[in-house]
């Protein structure tokens, strides 16, 4: 069980190399490097999280250190994952108000939403996972793919349907109806 300290310091590195992007980094630490979560734990709290009001990463960090230490973990996670970034983009601001106008940096900014586009890819994948045994799970996540990506239907709605449909299903598919 991580301490609070643990907590701040992880979500601390995390904040500090990925920030604007944070999900594939932490999965990474909170699954691969530190195991502090299942591959399927972590979707599942993930997907709690997406539910949520708020940033995704955000939540999942509150979640996840109060699940280890209470109220003073979560706000350890929280403080952790948000000092770095705060202080990072605001010195971007900065060097961007002064250089945004020149070509090459916005060619720059080009190339790195094309790498943040490549890890957004990498990290469904490794979060949908756990979810390749499992039809139901494929099939609400499709389901939710196609109204949403495809049909372009609004999220809250498609959520509002999709959530008590697949709860409801799973709750079948256990009582083996």
């Amino acid at each position: 069980m991580p301490t609070s300290g643990e907590l701040f310091r992880g979500f601390f590195s995390v904040g500090i190399v990925g920030f604007g992007g944070v999900l594939p980094f932490v999965r990474r630490m909170v699954v691969e490097r530190r195991g502090w979560l299942t591959p399927a734990e972590f979707t599942d709290t993930l997907a709690l999280c997406q539910f949520l009001p708020g940033p995704n990463v955000t939540n999942l960090a509150v979640a996840l250190g109060g699940r280890y230490r209470g109220a003073p973990g979560a706000a350890a996670a929280v403080a952790g994952l948000l000092v770095a970034p705060l202080v990072i983009i605001i010195g971007l601001g900065a060097v961007y108000d002064r250089f945004g106008a020149n070509p090459v940096v916005a060619h720059g900014l080009v190339g790195l939403a094309s790498a943040a586009a490549g890890l957004i890819v990498a990290t469904s994948v490794k979060i949908a996972w756990p979810l390749r045994h499992s039809p139901l799970g494929i099939g609400t996540a499709g389901t939710a793919f196609l109204a949403i990506a495809v049909l372009r239907l609004p999220l809250l709605p498609t959520l509002l349907a999709l959530v008590p449909a697949s709860i409801a299903l799973q709750l079948l598919r256990r009582r083996g109806g």
